[in-house]
């Protein structure tokens, strides 16, 4: 069980590191080869879209087939995105570049299972250390993520980032190695087959819907700050090592709490959790309005990073409390859709957000998200709490 969660846990290592590559450079090659330039984050968007668009296949895919093929399948599409990519900086070619981050979204589709296969492989009193050491392989991404894009930018001089593309498919291919060392059992003829009970009885519990509205409302609200964040940053004359250094930063955000949330989520409850994540959220914001010398970006996209930690970890083990192991594929599907389709709208709208309203804007609308997160939990835990009274 352990063995898997470690090699899970340097899966997602990987792919983070990959996707930190390319919230650091994906915005400014948009903006680079875009003629509109409201379309700079278009590829990040498109990106997310590919996520979301696969999350429900993906799913229903390993129920049948396993989570390694299925991995290994969409790091194949992942390393065909990174030849994508960087064929299309090198050639000037906005739509190629394009498809390149939809292949990426598609990667991170059956990616973004890492979580749940290690919840699946551990047992109950495991399972929130399982999920959380395996969100804490972003650790090392937050390290390599910027530090890669940053030394491979110029790696290529006639094509600024076509070497950083370069080392993402080194990324992957690096990932699908690991995978090889993965063991875990294909699914049985009743976990395969049976179908349990119908999605919108289960979309339909409380814990579900708050578990959903927590992850996919914080995310989004992350992506789209994350997104305009590099930006803003050029916008206000910031150098691009700057920008590789508060992103480093908002990825050790992310999953430097990992070690710990598990933890956490065991002593103060899954929802205190939550919700000190999204109070966090909203602390991002007034560090962002208050400035934007490197001390205000850096300090809210760390603030940023820890809140959607707590969201998301808190989240996915709220859901994992919600359905039973036949009804799991189509539960956990249907969360990720709906996760990566906040992500999507989120990351779609940054850029032209920040060219048309800035960035004062993008930071005040994310206030009202953040309280329907807010007072989601707060129902859910007065819930809990008048039916342990009674």
């Amino acid at each position: 069980m352990k063995k898997n969660v470690w090699l899970l846990s340097f899966c997602q290592a990987l792919m983070n590191s990959g996707n930190v590559l390319l919230v650091a450079t994906s915005s400014l090659v948009g903006y680079n080869l875009a003629e509109d330039k409201a379309l700079a984050t278009l590829p990040l968007g498109l990106q997310f879209l590919g996520t979301m668009l696969t999350t429900i296949p993906a799913s229903m895919f390993m129920k049948h087939v396993g989570r390694r093929a299925g991995f290994i399948i969409g790091t194949l599409l992942g390393l065909a995105g990174a030849a994508i990519a960087a064929w299309a900086i090198l050639h000037s070619a906005f739509f190629y570049f394009c498809v390149g981050a939809t292949l990426f979204g598609a990667f991170n589709g059956f990616g973004t299972y890492y979580r749940f296969a290690a919840a699946d492989v551990a047992t109950d009193d495991y399972r929130p250390t399982a999920i959380s050491y395996v969100m804490a392989g972003g650790v090392i991404a937050a390290v390599v993520g910027p530090n890669l894009a940053n030394w491979t930018s110029g790696l290529l001089a006639s094509a600024q980032f076509a070497g950083s593309y370069l080392a993402l498919a080194g990324i992957y291919a690096a990932s699908l190695v690991v995978l090889l060392f993965l063991d875990i059992p294909r699914p049985g003829a009743h976990e395969a087959h049976d179908t349990g009970r119908p999605l919108r009885e289960i979309a339909g519990q409380g814990k579900f819907v708050v578990a959903v509205l927590g992850a996919a409302l914080g995310y989004g609200i992350m992506s789209l700050v994350m997104t305009a964040t590099p930006l803003a940053m050029h916008a206000h004359a910031h150098p691009f090592h700057d920008t590789a250094f508060v992103i480093e930063w908002h990825v050790l955000g992310m999953f430097a709490p990992s070690f710990v949330t598990g933890h956490l989520i065991r002593r103060f409850g899954v929802l205190n959790i939550m919700l000190t994540g999204a109070l966090l959220t909203a602390l991002c914001v007034g560090v962002n309005l208050a400035g934007t010398d490197l001390t205000h970006f850096w300090g809210a996209l760390f603030l940023l990073g820890v809140g959607w930690n707590f969201l998301f970890v808190g989240g996915t083990m709220l859901l994992t409390e919600t359905y039973r192991i036949e009804e799991k594929a189509k539960a956990q599907a249907l969360n990720d859709f709906l996760v990566f389709t906040m992500v999507t709208v989120s990351s779609l709208s940054a850029g032209a957000l920040h060219y048309r309203l800035g960035w004062r804007a993008v930071n005040i609308g994310v206030l009202l998200p953040i309280t329907l997160i807010l007072g989601a939990l707060l129902w859910l835990r007065s819930k809990q709490r008048a039916r342990a009274a009674a």
